[in-house]
C-alpha cells in the first residue's frame, strides 16, 4: 500500500520518502536517471517534475501517484480515466458536482474512503 503524505510540500514528501527508504540524492537520483541537482530541485520545490517522473518517484519511493500529482497542482487524469469519464456519464456527473459544490477536503477524503471501500466489496460502513 502507497504511503500517505502528510506535509502538503511536493518536494517534502518525495525528500521524506527517500530518506526513509535511505538512499542517498546522489544514488537515488543515478537509479531514477536524473541529474542530483535536478533532483535537490525537486525535493526543494524549485523545479516540479513530469507526470511521467512523478510516476517514477511514487513507484520508487511506494507514494501514492495521485497524491504527488495533487501537490504538484495538477490534476492528473490519466487516458484511461478521461475515456472512463466519457463512456460513463455517472462518472462524469460525479465529477462536475464535486468542482461545482467545492467539497471541503475533509468531505473529498471521506467520499474517497468510501469508494475505496466500495472498489473493496465493504458497502456495511
Amino acid at each position: 500500500m502507497a504511503r500517505q503524505g502528510t506535509d502538503k510540500s511536493l518536494g517534502t514528501r518525495i525528500r521524506a520518502a527517500r530518506v526513509a527508504a535511505e538512499k542517498s540524492l546522489r544514488g537515488f537520483a543515478s537509479e531514477m536517471e536524473l541529474s542530483p541537482s535536478y533532483m535537490n530541485d525537486i525535493e526543494y520545490n524549485r523545479r516540479v517534475p513530469s507526470d511521467d517522473v512523478l510516476r517514477r518517484l511514487a513507484d520508487r519511493l511506494d507514494l501514492n501517484l495521485d497524491e504527488l500529482l495533487a501537490a504538484a497542482g495538477r490534476v492528473g487524469i490519466a487516458k484511461e480515466a478521461e475515456q472512463y469519464i466519457r463512456e460513463t456519464p455517472r462518472a462524469g456527473m460525479l465529477f462536475r458536482r464535486v468542482a461545482r459544490d467545492r467539497l471541503t477536503d475533509e468531505q473529498l477524503k471521506t467520499l474517497l474512503e468510501q469508494v475505496d471501500r466500495m472498489r473493496d466489496g465493504d458497502t456495511e460502513r
